[in-house]
């Protein structure tokens, strides 16, 4: 298992969390193991990884819920614990779930939240709540008892939560658990309205769709170690392509791949409808980067046409963050709710 170079080549005044040799253990169990963690200001960050991970200690030190074993962290450029009171008044978080006064209304939790806060002005406090209330598609339940509320509500009212002042920096633990289709996409737009702002959002999830959907960077976690980070586009890039042929002749085509070094495996049967079976679809991994004596899709093509097999269907897909994900940790990955 081979780590990408992490990201943290930017300087840390770029940088809105930033973690180095991080480390929690408990007792003999190391939960969070040396993770180096760079998060572009701007950015929607990903953080990914199996559960048990670590990914919500790790979260957990970085807001001063919990004490390191070793290691340090920044988080918006101040040195975390030391400036706890400094630097969580910029920063919305809602981890491991929302927590409200059950007999309230969704508006009355707001409200004796905004109260304890002490730098949160009390004339506009009424304002604020309405404010992140509609933000999160909550207006019409303002008055509604929590107790009422479905689990995606109750998540939507944490969101409210967080962003009941003007932040710089919002980490969400699992923003999307419990909701409906609707729900998710309401939470998707919200989360790019927050970084079209200016906010950097640092997103925990388990959903590989919607990462893949909101996200601009992201890191992974196997076993409390990082195994890689970066924008996406470098993750999937990072993982291996493939080429996909379909072809009635999928005998002849495995030979001539087999004679190219590719090692093909069948896909299954295509059925092209009103003009009957096309073929079968055969996936060949494509050697990394630009490997000795490995064919070009062009020339693939052209060996395959050559031996009179007939292409009724190619292409080269390129990896998916899912493939790079089990690549990483050796586990599958929810890809949808």
């Amino acid at each position: 298992m081979t780590a990408l170079p992490p990201s943290a080549e930017l300087p840390s005044a770029e940088l809105s969390i930033e973690t180095r040799g991080l480390s929690k253990r408990f007792g003999r169990q190391m939960a969070v193991d040396g993770v180096d963690l760079a998060v572009p200001r701007g950015s929607v960050f990903g953080f990914l990884g199996p559960n048990g991970s670590g990914k919500t200690t790790t979260i957990r030190i970085m807001l001063g819920l919990a004490a390191a074993s070793s290691g340090s962290v920044r988080v918006l450029g101040e040195e975390m614990p030391r400036q706890l009171r400094t630097v969580l008044p910029r920063v919305g978080a809602l981890v491991e779930g929302p927590a409200f006064y059950p007999f309230l209304s969704g508006a009355a939790n707001l409200l004796r939240f905004d109260a304890a806060d002490p730098e949160a002005p009390a004339g506009t406090r009424r304002a604020r709540v309405r404010t992140a209330l509609e933000r999160v598609g909550l207006a019409h339940a303002a008055d509604k008892k929590v107790r009422a509320y479905s689990l995606g509500m109750k998540q939507r009212l944490g969101i409210a939560n967080a962003l009941l002042a003007p932040r710089e920096l919002l980490v969400l633990d699992e923003p999307t658990n419990g909701l409906d289709p609707q729900g998710t996409r309401e939470v998707r737009h919200l989360v790019r309205s927050l970084a079209a702002d200016g906010a950097t959002v640092f997103v925990s999830s388990h959903l590989l769709a919607e990462v893949e959907q909101i996200c601009t960077h992201a890191a992974i976690m196997s076993a409390g170690r990082l195994v890689a980070q970066g924008p996406l586009a470098e993750l999937r890039q990072a993982g291996q392509s493939r080429v996909r042929l379909l072809t009635p002749d999928a005998g002849a085509a495995a030979r001539v791949m087999a004679g190219l070094g590719l090692t093909p495996d069948g896909g299954g049967i295509s059925n092209g409808g009103s003009a009957g079976t096309w073929g079968e679809v055969l996936y060949a991994p494509l050697p990394a980067g630009s490997a000795a004596g490995a064919p070009s899709p062009e020339e693939l093509v052209a060996a395959l046409v050559a031996a009179d097999v007939r292409v009724r269907g190619f292409a080269v897909e390129q990896g998916s963050l899912e493939d790079r994900f089990v690549e990483l940790t050796g586990e599958g990955f929810d890809v949808a709710q």
